[in-house]
């Protein structure tokens, strides 16, 4: 199983921007250090939710710095000209030597759109059109086409080092986005963030997102239609992780830090507004929005959505994990809601001390990110 860590660069607890990142850097630095295969982050802008306007950039930094994978999750390609976005990805590629796994996404915040100027209602188009051209380009070394940006044929430079296939995935939530990244021949990037309907966290059980999975099975159906001779690319996993020597101590900090988190998402992404689920494209998510009171509640109930525990007790729940998702690799999100330095260096170190190795024995499912 291949084991990595992830990051959303989330200053919560609003210290200098400075500070912040050099000390994500250091936590990241170590993290390869003691032996986790990869490191992901998001994209986001504009606010404390995540100091991490391109990940892109970043990755390249910690390309020269270490000998991890580069993981994105995810590009809200959307947000990005493709040629562009080719471009970097293919420097990335170039400067890591491959090591490059893209996660591409929508994205969700009206408030990111609207500062980047651009038409949320096209988001679906932009990413259909987006991804579609950077894939293609990876395969032949030419971008060209799209509905919305009839791109002119040109090569891309440097030429790609590598077909982006079987380390090319998606993040969504909707049955219908899933449905367009199969047909992309993306392969599912779950992250177990806790963005859920209000009361669908069961407190009977102690990861409540694992349930019925509708956008996945969307994606399967999808992906057995359009590739019929090809099977199906296992997805990467990620979860917010909270593991302490005393386990009541490890619940205690996934209470205080996942509480914080979701606040924090329930703002970024208005979940309590009454545009959410409006706009075009974004439809289903109206069955997310929250009245108040129900934010209220999610932001106490958060805490469920964690894997928490001694060592022994999170391996335990990655193992159900494991079983019901089937991935080929797993990235624990192990600090978050404003987490000090100190913590954060403690958690990565208990983690690869007592559940790395472990993990990593697992049988995973078949590897698609390195060279075929």
């Amino acid at each position: 199983m291949h084991v990595g860590i992830a990051t959303g660069f989330a200053n919560h607890s609003q210290i200098d921007d400075s500070q912040f990142l050099r000390e994500e850097f250091v936590q990241l630095e170590l993290a390869a250090e003691l032996g986790f295969q990869s490191l992901w982050m998001t994209e986001h802008h504009f606010s404390e939710y995540s100091l991490s306007p391109n990940p892109l950039i970043y990755l390249s930094y910690l390309a020269g710095r270490t000998r991890a994978r580069l993981g994105t999750q995810v590009l809200v390609a959307p947000w990005h000209d493709p040629v562009r976005l080719a471009e970097e990805i293919a420097l990335l590629d170039h400067v890591s030597r491959g090591r490059a796994i893209l996660g591409f996404g929508r994205g969700l915040s009206r408030m990111e759109y609207e500062g980047l100027r651009v038409d949320q209602g096209e988001a679906r188009q932009r990413f259909d059109d987006s991804v579609s051209m950077i894939l293609r380009a990876f395969e032949t070394g030419v971008l060209e086409g799209g509905e919305i940006y009839k791109q002119p044929r040109r090569e891309l430079r440097p030429r790609p080092l590598r077909s982006l296939k079987g380390r090319a995935f998606c993040a969504a939530g909707s049955p219908p986005s899933m449905v367009a990244a199969a047909r992309l021949g993306l392969g599912r990037l779950f992250l177990g963030q806790p963005m859920l309907v209000p009361g669908q966290v069961s407190a009977d059980s102690p990861i409540g997102r694992i349930t019925a999975d509708d956008a996945g099975d969307a994606w399967l159906k999808a992906w057995k239609e359009a590739h019929p001779d090809e099977p199906p690319v296992a997805p990467f996993v990620s979860y917010f992780v909270f593991v302490d020597e005393s386990g009541e101590r490890a619940r205690e900090l996934a209470l205080t830090y996942m509480s914080r988190t979701f606040a924090a998402g329930i703002k970024n992404y208005e979940m309590t507004s009454e545009h959410h689920g409006t706009i075009k494209g974004y439809e289903t998510y109206s069955s997310i929005r929250m009245t108040p009171e129900q934010a209220e509640r999610a932001v106490q109930n958060a805490h469920k959505n964690a894997i928490a525990g001694t060592p022994q007790e999170v391996l335990e729940q990655f193992e159900q994990v494991k079983r019901v998702r089937q991935p080929q690799g797993m990235m624990p999100h192990l600090y978050t809601g404003g987490m000090p330095h100190e913590e954060c260096v403690r958690s990565i170190r208990l983690f690869a001390a007592e559940c790395l190795e472990e993990m990593q024995s697992w049988d995973g499912a078949p590897s698609t990110i390195d060279p075929q």
